[in-house]
């Protein structure tokens, strides 16, 4: 039997770590050790190797959960870590080599992040997006009380362009470690018949979930039990 891994969890776009919080107590409660990333959402490279250094920290096996964009940087980060023993995927892209989060979430139809639900400003010379708060709701988290909703999107943290449309260099790091998928049904970020799609690619293990985008925090429960699958398989072998 191996050491306890430590759950490192790695947020997506429009999000902070914050989004974690409920699924980090339920695995509190369970004993496990956690990290939420704050990742810098600036681009693919860059915010993949921050994911790294925080995951080489750690002294022992790590389970990398990926939310979203998360997913596309899990799949970068884990090619360089050696004590990273499973990938979990939540309502995530799971790219290909040269795949970007834009093209797979367009792939398939159902998808309402876009030109017309999102806003554009420029950065140092670098477009970044943010969902229009009118359409936060709709777009991200539909399953949310409103006024949950309408805080969500004015504290939630926009992505660079180039985030979004740089696609995977390289092999994706689910194709050697074992990895895990929850599909959020109600998505209107990433449609379900993409993550299915992805999922049945990478030969992960998956659960569909009648949840929007933002399942971390509607469905707390559904993500730290899926997490908890992972940690078991690697701690006993399974």
């Amino acid at each position: 039997m191996s050491k306890n891994p430590t759950v490192v969890l790695v947020h997506g776009a429009f999000a902070d770590s914050s989004s974690w919080n409920d699924v980090v107590t339920r695995l509190h409660d369970r004993g496990h050790a956690t990290i939420a990333v704050a990742n810098p959402l600036r681009g693919l490279e860059g915010d993949a190797a921050y994911v790294a250094s925080v995951a080489a920290s750690v002294d022992g096996p790590v389970v990398l959960v990926g939310h979203s964009y998360g997913g596309v940087l899990i799949s970068r980060a884990a090619r360089e870590l050696s004590n990273v023993s499973a990938l979990v995927y939540v309502a995530a892209f799971q790219p290909d080599t040269g795949e970007s989060a834009l093209e797979l979430a367009t792939r398939f139809p159902g998808a309402k992040l876009g030109p017309g639900t999102t806003s554009v400003l420029v950065h140092d010379g670098e477009p970044e997006l943010r969902i229009r708060p009118e359409d936060f709701r709709e777009v991200f988290a539909g399953d949310l009380p409103a006024d949950t909703t309408a805080t969500m999107a004015v504290t939630q943290r926009p992505v660079a362009e180039k985030a979004l449309t740089t696609g995977l260099p390289g092999e994706p790091a689910w194709r050697g470690l074992p990895s895990w998928a929850l599909v959020a049904a109600q998505d209107n970020a990433i449609p379900a018949r993409a993550q299915e799609f992805m999922a049945e690619r990478a030969g992960s293990r998956t659960v569909r979930v009648d949840a929007s985008h933002a399942v971390a925090v509607s469905r707390p429960d559904a993500v730290a039990d899926l997490v908890l699958q992972a940690v078991e398989a690697v701690t006993t072998g399974a």
